[in-house]
C-alpha cells in the first residue's frame, strides 16, 4: 500500500508543471502584450471590469506574480510585479467603434492561455492578427430602415408610415457611414444624420401620408441612441468604474444632444413640428 501511494504521489509530482521562471527582457516583453490586450478591449467597447480581469488574467497566466492597471477614457496605465521587479506602461486609448468581435477574440486567447495551449510569443501573434469584423455597409442600410420602420409599427403606425420611416433611416444610416469613412467627428455625424432624416420623415406629415404621419419622424431617428455607450456607463458606475463611467456617460450626452439639434434644425426648417401635430 505505501508503495502504491508513493508511486501515485511520483506520478502527480511528474505531471505539475515546473514553475516559469521570468527574465527582465521577458517580463517586459509580457507587460508590453497585456498592455495592447487592454488597450483593444478599451478602444473597441469593452466594459471596464471586462478589460481589467482579462488583462489580469493573461498576465498571470503568462508567468507574472500580479498586475495592476488604472483606466480612463484616453488611456491605460500598466504595472506588472515579478520577483521584485516592477514595470509601468501606459498606453493611449483611441476609439475605434464598439465591435464585440474583438472582445470575444482577445477573451478566447485569455482563455486558452490560461490553459497552458499557447506562449507569450504565440499570444502576440494572435493579438497581432486580430482583424475587425464589420458587416458589409449595404447589409447594414437596409436592416437598420427595417428595424426603424417596426418601431413605427409597434409605435401604433400604419403601413404607409412604415414604408416612409424605412426608406428616411436607411437614407440616413447611409449618411451616417459615409461621414464616418471621411472621418468626420461623431458629434457633427450625429447632428446631420437626425437633420436629414428629420427633413425626410417629415414629408409624411407635409403630404398627409397614413393616419399618423408624424411617427415617421419619431422612428427614423431611432438609429441614433447610443444604447450601448449608455450601457457601458451604468455598468461601469455600478461597479464602481466612475471616472470612466461618468466619461462614457458624458459622451453618450453629448452625442444624444448633437442628435437633438440636427432634429430641431430640421423641424425649424420644415416648419413641422411632431410633437405638436
Amino acid at each position: 500500500m505505501p508503495k502504491t501511494l508513493f508511486m501515485w504521489l511520483e506520478r502527480m509530482m511528474i505531471n505539475i508543471p515546473p514553475k516559469r521562471v521570468l527574465s527582465r527582457e521577458q517580463q517586459t516583453e509580457i507587460t508590453r502584450i497585456i498592455a495592447k490586450s487592454g488597450q483593444m478591449l478599451a478602444q473597441f467597447g469593452a466594459e471596464s471590469r471586462l478589460i481589467e480581469q482579462t488583462t489580469v488574467r493573461l498576465g498571470l497566466a503568462l508567468g507574472l506574480e500580479s498586475v495592476e492597471m488604472a483606466i480612463s477614457s484616453s488611456a491605460i496605465v500598466l504595472s506588472s510585479l515579478y520577483q521584485g521587479s516592477c514595470i509601468t506602461t501606459t498606453r493611449r486609448v483611441r476609439e475605434h467603434g464598439i465591435n464585440m468581435q474583438v472582445v470575444c477574440e482577445i477573451q478566447r486567447i485569455c482563455i486558452i492561455t490560461e490553459k497552458g495551449l499557447i506562449d507569450a510569443r504565440e499570444v502576440r501573434q494572435r493579438l497581432e492578427a486580430i482583424t475587425p469584423f464589420h458587416y458589409h455597409p449595404w447589409l447594414v442600410v437596409p436592416m437598420v430602415g427595417l428595424s426603424c420602420g417596426a418601431f413605427s409599427l409597434l409605435f401604433g403606425g400604419d403601413w404607409p408610415i412604415f414604408l416612409v420611416t424605412c426608406c428616411c433611416a436607411a437614407v440616413a444610416m447611409r449618411v451616417r457611414q459615409l461621414m464616418a469613412r471621411h472621418h468626420h467627428s461623431p458629434l457633427i455625424n450625429f447632428a446631420v444624420t437626425g437633420f436629414i432624416a428629420t427633413l425626410l420623415s417629415s414629408s409624411a406629415t407635409f403630404f398627409g401620408w397614413g393616419e399618423q404621419p408624424y411617427l415617421a419622424m419619431a422612428a427614423s431617428v431611432l438609429l441614433l441612441v447610443p444604447g450601448f455607450p449608455l450601457i457601458n456607463a451604468v455598468s461601469d458606475m455600478v461597479k464602481g468604474y466612475f471616472n470612466m463611467g461618468l466619461a462614457r456617460w458624458g459622451t453618450a450626452t453629448l452625442l444624444t444632444v448633437s442628435a437633438a439639434i440636427g432634429i430641431i434644425l430640421a423641424m425649424s426648417v420644415t416648419g413641422i413640428w411632431g410633437w405638436t401635430v
